[in-house]
């Protein structure tokens, strides 16, 4: 009768062992997962932020492939900066307001958020989204996203260039068409951003765009502003090319300019300061991109502003957003210092607040 207890004992023993080596499988199973898996509850904030990395890069290296090599993509939403770009918005923001207090550079830093100013805010409602206006800083592509995220147009590429600055066409309401209830709601509660670069090759750009080539054909810069640039500005009466980009300093640097602007109407938006375009220090912005840093700088806001996921910003080529010192230095090697120096004066709040230095050649 020992017999059937003792085997008895034996498969209980058997089967204990079964299950110790089932739920050592088990758990073994458990514990890889669980260190596989980068959303595992209770892991490090750190180990998150690495696997986000990497799963970013998996996923669009193979994208980048397919672009031909003279044209690449913008840059990853998240690329190599994911940790530093929030920090390098932070730091010009945080330049912004600390020269926004600056008294000394009160008269260039601040000015009235007139109806000039919001003319040059355009409204995303959709997305709660307002964007400032700088131009001659890659303005027309930036449109170009707000008119598709309206619903204006399903992509980008469908937009006709003739529309893009067509306001009554492109679907694009100015912050000047709310009553003054909304505006300033839409001022507090909405993402806010606008572009700069720095402000002599903007000013470079504005006159070989307006009136060096010209291609929206819009001949009342030749043939209306001009002549009146160099009738008062001109030293030689006698010379009778174009105006003159040594004509066109002169006239910016010229603390009466003001007189020549209100006849010119809003044709001056291609060269007044950021400050007189967007009210930095009045309304307080989101995000301030740079054109020099416009391949991270674009999909960051696009990220910041919750709207990555519908619209990309149209591919740069490459180089265009380089600085050009050698082409700046060559503008301004025929201009005297005095006038140079007038022209900083006036964009002196431009360079302090958005970070631009002062020129080399100022200081020689």
């Amino acid at each position: 009768w020992l017999m059937p207890d003792n085997m008895h004992h034996q498969w209980l023993l058997l089967a204990a062992c079964f299950w110790v080596i089932f739920m050592f499988m088990v758990a073994s199973k458990f514990i890889t997962l669980t260190f596989k898996d980068p959303d595992g509850y209770g892991a490090r904030q750190e180990s998150l932020i690495l696997t986000a990395v990497t799963k970013v890069e998996e996923v669009h290296e193979p994208e980048e492939k397919h672009w031909p090599e003279e044209f690449q993509p913008t840059g990853k939403a998240f690329s190599g900066n994911l940790i530093r770009q929030p920090l390098v918005h932070m730091e010009r923001l945080e330049l912004l307001r600390n020269v926004c207090r600056d008294t000394a550079l009160r008269d260039l830093s601040h000015t009235a958020v007139s109806k000039f100013v919001l003319d040059r805010i355009f409204v995303c409602d959709k997305h709660k989204i307002l964007f400032c206006q700088t131009p001659k800083v890659g303005n027309t592509q930036w449109k170009k996203v707000l008119i598709v995220l309206n619903g204006a147009f399903s992509s980008i590429e469908e937009i006709p260039e003739n529309i893009v600055h067509d306001h009554e066409k492109n679907g694009l309401p100015r912050l000047s068409s709310f009553s003054d209830s909304e505006i300033k709601k839409r001022l507090n509660l909405y993402f806010k951003f606008f572009i700069v670069r720095d402000p002599f090759e903007r000013l470079i750009s504005a006159f070989k765009d307006k009136f060096v080539h010209n291609p929206r054909f819009e001949p009342w810069y030749r043939h209306e502003i001009a002549p009146g640039i160099i009738r008062k500005y001109r030293k030689n009466r006698t010379e009778t090319k174009g105006l003159q980009f040594e004509d066109f300093v002169r006239y910016l640097g010229d603390p009466n300019h003001r007189w020549l602007d209100v006849q010119f109407g809003d044709h001056i938006i291609h060269w007044v300061t950021y400050v007189e375009l967007c009210a930095p220090c009045e309304i307080t912005y989101s995000v301030i991109g740079h054109h020099e840093t416009l391949e991270d700088d674009a999909p960051y806001i696009l990220k910041a502003a919750g709207i990555d996921h519908l619209v990309s910003y149209p591919t740069i080529p490459p180089g265009i957003t380089v600085y050009n010192r050698t082409k700046v230095e060559r503008y301004f090697s025929g201009i005297s210092k005095r006038d140079i120096r007038r022209l900083y004066a006036r964009f002196e709040g431009d360079f302090k607040l958005f970070g631009y230095r002062e020129p080399d050649f100022l200081l020689n």
